[in-house]
């Protein structure tokens, strides 16, 4: 009765005309809420009214079309009733069935219970017989044309039924709701099947090589729907590695410095042990690039990411290539990489939103520079990322129309540099104000910036630093000289002393002080960086006998800026005048806060010490932070006060040139410098606005909060997303700082111990690897010397040493001293020589060896079950899995790393005697937790 009762109100709707939207509206008050309307098959008596003549009813039919608009059928129901149709033909019909399919063929979906989503699977499967069927009506009535002579009709259908087809087939989603549709109707796939070979016999007979080659490759399509789990079984497998992920990152953000070699050695190291594909490996280290860029704070910070990105990883994937088995091999895995790449257009979209240009552009040209790719790779991914931009948010405005992008003029700044450092080899007394030309440039907008980016990525940073610790020393002898040449070289001091104390606040003092020289003379700036200027981690004693130089010319230095107008340029020793000013600036504040000089006289002062040249404000700055912190609450007010009047800008006609480019460089010096002690004195000075970025990742830890709860806090949100992002490392990282290696360590391993999934263990792992990185070699020897016999030796834990993250930690153990072991000879990056290193005799007393007797790490070491070569370049290695005997005894017992590792393998105090182990010293193994001992140790690959 309902369906008659449905006939009659949608012909009353033909019969008075109801437009799609009054037909909607009438029809819902015709049918109250109760029964659907896919119940009522509404989709299956609107197709049979409008077929009902040789031409559709456009009335009826725009009903059914407002009916898919509006969700009030299923996309399951209309396709159930389009395949019911099989009067091919009507030309007409068919074609208007063809155009409702192509509203929503490419985006099926359903709402509801697990029957309506098997329902949509069936619906398709049954539309998609219907199409192979009209297809090959159409085909055998162009074969009837052709032999009549009127090809026309025939043609043009199968055509448009072709391309429905190959429209629907195209979609993987659409192919998977197939496969499942085959599992569940058999006999319906086997129809297909018949079909798709009468459809065959027919096509093989058309003349058309296109409508031939599509129905081949819709053919191609079809029979490969059974096979879909295992042809794409690779890529249902894991394709997100955070640990690859977060070792990039972290290089990326804290060792730009750092030498290539050590960080493709240690991302080998990750691949190996996570059996990474190289493809997916390769996509990895481009998609935290990507990350990176997009995450990075504005100024120095993207500056540097986009050095990272566009210079250092195309040449640590030149060295990762000499690991590979094959040039060509190498190539194409780099090239799969950049297409699942191209496939991740959010990313890349939000890449070139930041950065203002075509990112992937840049990369894939620095690739095939570099020879990563060949020219018919390059230009085949150009192609696709061109045609992906077209539908990608424009930057609209006429500001960032003007902005030139980051990597362009980063790629520009590398040769630059080169040439940068053939001028300052020149000797600088024949040229001075050619010099001073050059580095006035440097100092314009953000090019120093931009220049010691592209020095760092390039690993020209260190020689970068050394030509201005040379030049500064040369502005330190002095000779007859004219007032202009006075000038000249009180500028080449102040620029190049101010471009150093940058360097090593933005990349680590290590830059400066690691190739110093041997020969006996120490240069100024380091003497001065080394005991006055202060550093993260560095405590400076402002009573220290550095601060107190010769009293003469202190006194003469305080006379000069309290007396003179302006301090006079011609024989002035600027390195005497820096090394003196903390005494000086001494003196002066104790005649203030005595009410001997008046808050204007300070004024003067402060003026005449940052009238002429800057690097005098920020020796005397340096000097008031070391003083502030010895200070008393109520004692700190006029340092404080004299700080911000060094930190302003003086404001005369009197200034020498590039005034404000070095008041720029300064005023970010000062900020860090002053950034501990106005946080520890809660104390606010506003710096002049310096155009770079304001220590964006300085002051993290929420206040007033306990830093285990931080810790637990920030570990769960890692967990729960999957991977480190930038933030997370720089918090870790300070937590590293203020807790220790072992607290954080014993507290993260108690993190990974509350997981009792699988898969949330083997999470865990990674991320824990990832953080650990930041000091790998400390987290090492705390992980195997302290925690993990602590919790082996105390039965009352043995209970969460259980599976599943009783194997996690054994991975994770295993991993970490696998890294550790591979690189403790290299040297340590900047991040972690800030730390303090554990002292070797503590773990001589700790774990008391006999050093004459072979270690099971030695053993291990010497096994030949590895494979030797899955680390080894074939020109370089610093690790070989297979030592000779005369390497073996070479191994250094009283290395911190070596001894716990031989303590970890079953020497001395242990928990595990292994196998033969008879001259075992130290106490007897405890129990396990069975109750018996554990008479043998696993290979470590077999924990990998």
């Amino acid at each position: 009765m309902k369906v008659v009762n449905l006939k009659q109100a949608i012909l009353q709707a033909w019969k008075e005309r109801w437009s799609d939207y009054q037909w909607a509206i009438n029809m819902k008050k015709f049918f109250p809420k109760g029964a659907t309307w896919d119940i009522l098959n509404l989709a299956e008596a609107l197709l049979e009214q409008a077929m009902i003549g040789p031409s559709p009813n456009p009335l009826i039919l725009s009903y059914l079309k407002y009916a898919i608009s509006s969700q009030m059928v299923s996309y399951s129901s209309v396709l159930t009733a389009i395949s019911k149709f099989d009067d091919f033909s009507r030309d007409l019909c068919v074609q208007a069935l063809l155009d409702i399919m192509d509203m929503f063929c490419d985006r099926l979906s359903c709402h509801g219970k697990a029957e309506e989503c098997i329902g949509l699977c069936r619906a398709l499967l049954s539309a998609l017989h219907w199409l192979l069927r009209c297809t090959a009506a159409s085909a055998e009535r162009l074969r009837e044309g052709l032999e009549a002579g009127t090809p026309a009709a025939g043609e043009k259908q199968l055509a448009m039924c072709l391309q429905r087809l190959e429209k629907t087939l195209s979609s993987t989603k659409n192919r998977a709701l197939l496969h499942i549709a085959k599992l569940e109707e058999a006999s319906s796939w086997t129809a297909i099947e018949h079909c798709l070979l009468k459809l065959g016999e027919i096509l093989a007979n058309l003349s058309s090589p296109q409508l031939r080659s599509q129905a081949e490759q819709c053919g191609t399509l079809i029979t490969s729907i059974p096979t879909m789990l295992s042809v794409h079984s690779e890529q249902l497998h894991k394709t997100g590695f955070p640990t690859v992920h977060a070792v990039v990152l972290l290089e990326g953000t804290m060792n730009l410095t750092g030498e290539t070699q050590p960080l493709v050695e240690q991302l080998m190291m990750v691949k190996r042990m996570q059996h990474i594909p190289t493809p997916l490996f390769v996509l990895e280290i481009w998609k935290a690039c990507f990350v990176g860029l997009i995450e990075s704070p504005e100024g120095t910070g993207e500056l540097k990411w986009t050095a990272f990105t566009f210079l250092k990883i195309p040449q640590v994937l030149v060295k990762l290539k000499k690991y590979s088995h094959g040039d060509k091999d190498f190539t194409e895995d780099v090239s799969s990489a950049f297409e699942f790449l191209l496939k991740l257009t959010p990313l890349l979209d939000k890449a070139d939103q930041r950065c203002n240009c075509d990112c992937t552009n840049f990369l894939l040209q620095e690739c095939s520079k570099q020879g990563l790719l060949s020219e018919a790779s390059t230009n085949n991914l150009m192609a696709k990322r061109k045609a992906d931009r077209e539908h990608a948010p424009q930057l609209k405005s006429d500001e960032n129309a003007n902005i030139q992008p980051n990597p362009g003029l980063i790629l520009r700044a590398e040769p630059t540099v080169t040439n940068i450092l053939k001028t300052m080899d020149a000797d600088h007394s024949k040229s001075p104000e050619g010099l001073l030309g050059v580095l006035g440039h440097m100092l314009s907008g953000k090019s120093l910036d931009l220049l010691l980016a592209a020095a760092a990525a390039t690993g020209k940073l260190k020689s970068f630093a050394r030509k201005f610790i040379n030049l500064n020393e040369f502005t330190t002898h002095r000779s007859e000289e004219s007032t202009k040449a006075a000038s000249v070289r009180a500028l080449l001091f102040d620029i190049s002393f101010l471009m150093l104390c940058h360097v090593a606040q933005t990349y680590g003092s290590e830059v400066i002080l690691s190739e110093s020289n041997t020969g006996g003379e120490v240069f100024f700036f380091e003497t001065w960086m080394q005991t006055c200027m202060p550093e993260e981690g560095k405590i400076l004693n402002p009573d220290h006998p550095c601060f107190r130089p010769d009293s003469t010319k202190v006194e003469s230095l305080v006379a000069l800026l309290n007396n003179s107008s302006e301090i006079k340029l011609v024989q002035m020793k600027w390195h005497e005048a820096c090394l003196n000013i903390s005494a000086a600036i001494l003196e002066i504040l104790n005649a203030w806060e005595n009410g001997v000089l008046a808050f204007e006289s300070i004024q003067k002062i402060t003026d005449n010490i940052k009238g002429k040249v800057c690097s005098l404000a920020v020796c005397a700055v340096a000097w008031l932070v070391a003083h502030v912190r010895m200070l008393g609450l109520d004692e700190r007010e006029k340092s404080l006060q004299m700080i911000r009047q060094l930190a302003g800008p003086l404001y005369s006609e009197n200034t020498l040139q590039f005034y404000n480019e070095r008041v720029v460089i300064m005023s970010s010096i000062l900020e860090h410098m002053c950034a501990d002690v106005l946080q520890q004195t809660a104390t606010q000075i506003k710096f002049p606005s310096t155009g770079m970025d304001t220590m964006p990742y300085w002051n993290l830890l929420p206040p007033k909060r306990p830093i285990k709860e931080v810790l637990t806090d920030i570990f769960a949100k890692v967990l729960e997303k999957g991977w480190v992002d930038s933030r997370s490392i720089h918090i870790f990282d300070t937590l590293l700082h203020m807790g220790g290696v072992y607290w954080l360590c014993n507290n993260l391993i108690k993190e990974l111990l509350k997981e009792t999934r699988k898969e949330h263990t083997l999470r865990a792992v990674e991320l824990l690897y990832s953080i650990f990185c930041l000091d790998m070699q400390q987290v090492t020897l705390v992980l195997l010397g302290h925690i993990l016999p602590g919790l082996l030796t105390d039965s009352s834990k043995w209970h969460s040493l259980m599976d599943p993250p009783g194997t996690a930690l054994a991975k994770l153990a295993v991993w970490c001293a696998l890294s550790s072991y591979s690189s403790h000879k290299g040297q340590a990056s900047s991040r972690q020589k800030k730390r303090q290193r554990e002292d070797i005799e503590d773990y001589i007393s700790l774990f008391p060896l006999d050093d004459m007797q072979p270690s099971k790490l030695m053993r291990l070491l010497s096994s030949n079950e590895e494979d030797a070569n899955i680390l080894s370049s074939p020109t370089d290695r610093s690790m070989s899995s297979n030592l000779s005997a005369s390497q073996l005894h070479t191994v250094n017992m009283r290395d911190p790393l070596n001894r716990v590792l031989g303590i970890g393998t079953g020497e001395g105090v242990s928990h595990v005697q292994p196998q033969g182990g008879s001259g075992h010293h130290g106490p007897q193994p405890a129990p396990g937790p069975s109750g018996g001992r554990q008479s043998h140790c696993r290979p470590l690959r077999d924990l990998e």
